[in-house]
């Protein structure tokens, strides 16, 4: 898979913004950015599209800033010169697939059927663009297609929101989701940039629907039994013992020994650890590569924070 597209599963969002005063794109761009959405789609639907992605390639060089709505291999000759990093496409179009292949550009054409991506796979693309997702069929559509074409990756966009984002994003096909609720028009026009990063953040913790699954305890080896029966008898649950711990229901973990954080420590459950991570690195935040795990497919399960937060220390688990 390109490197852009690698980049873009791991923001797992795609803001589509129609943008007609390119004197706004960069200041979108800062908000999107600050928000934990380090990319955005500009159209061609409107005049400009190639003023505004130069403007932002210029002064963010590592910003992922695409073309959209690009009809003709002109449209992507003049984003690609602006400084687009990624074309997309309302519809299925051989030539312009076939102008960014021989340029390595990434692209994720327009499919709504089994044909589109079938043709886009024999072209050899890796990721298309499902569109319009809620009319073309919706989740049903994109299991179905998911069968017969196990290796591709969709971006679905069209119809998709904070109530279905989640849904999306945890079919094993999805790349990432496309939409323009992140940077709606209204707010464009009224440049409350402060407005947009908040939407932007909103939609992050959406998907990342982060929760706090269940609180360490630390206690000494002599103190673990007794400290386990008494949350036992607590909350009506039998103490489940590992090597490390006693789990008491799912909310309680009693360790055997002092472990990490002076009070003991705190999980959290996320989709995807690594996109959790991406964003809060944005926000400032370390981790601690060596209490990583992965799982077969070389995805982080598990992850701690650098720093505790209250005398405990905070780890990451994908849900």
């Amino acid at each position: 898979m390109h490197a852009v597209l690698q980049s873009l599963q791991a923001i797992g969002l795609i803001p589509v913004v129609k943008l007609s005063d390119p004197g706004k794109a960069l200041p979108l761009m800062k908000a999107l950015t600050a928000g934990g959405i380090p990319t955005a789609e500009i159209t061609f639907r409107a005049e400009g599209a190639e003023k505004a992605i130069a403007a932002i390639a210029e002064a963010m060089p590592d910003a992922l800033v695409g073309a959209g709505t690009v009809i003709t291999p002109a449209q992507a000759d003049a984003a690609l010169k602006a400084g687009a990093k990624y074309i997309v496409t309302p519809g299925f179009d051989r030539e312009i697939i076939e102008w960014c292949a021989a340029r390595n550009v990434p692209i994720l054409p327009g499919c709504s059927s089994a044909t589109d991506v079938q043709l886009a796979a024999r072209l050899g693309l890796s990721a298309v663009k499902f569109f319009p997702a809620e009319a073309a069929g919706g989740i049903p559509m994109l299991k179905a297609l998911s069968g017969p074409f196990a290796s591709m990756r969709f971006v679905p966009t069209g119809g998709i929101g904070p109530g279905n984002l989640r849904d999306y994003l945890a079919l094993p096909g999805v790349l990432a989701c496309g939409g323009s609720w992140m940077a709606p028009s209204p707010l464009l026009e009224a440049g409350d940039w402060e407005a947009i990063e908040a939407l932007a953040d909103e939609a992050v913790r959406a998907m990342l629907h982060m929760r706090l699954v269940h609180v360490g305890v630390n206690c000494r080896p002599n103190e673990a039994d007794d400290t386990a029966r008494l949350f036992s008898r607590m909350l009506g649950a039998r103490p489940d013992e590992t090597a490390v711990s006693y789990f008491v229901g799912k909310e309680i973990e009693v360790m055997k020994d002092i472990g990490r954080g002076d009070m003991g420590h705190l999980a959290f459950s996320v989709t995807d650890v690594d996109r959790a991570e991406r964003y809060f690195a944005s926000k400032g935040f370390a981790f601690d590569p060596a209490s990583r795990k992965v799982d077969a497919k070389g995805r982080t399960t598990f992850l701690y924070f650098k720093e505790p937060a209250g005398g405990f220390a905070v780890h990451l688990v994908r849900e």
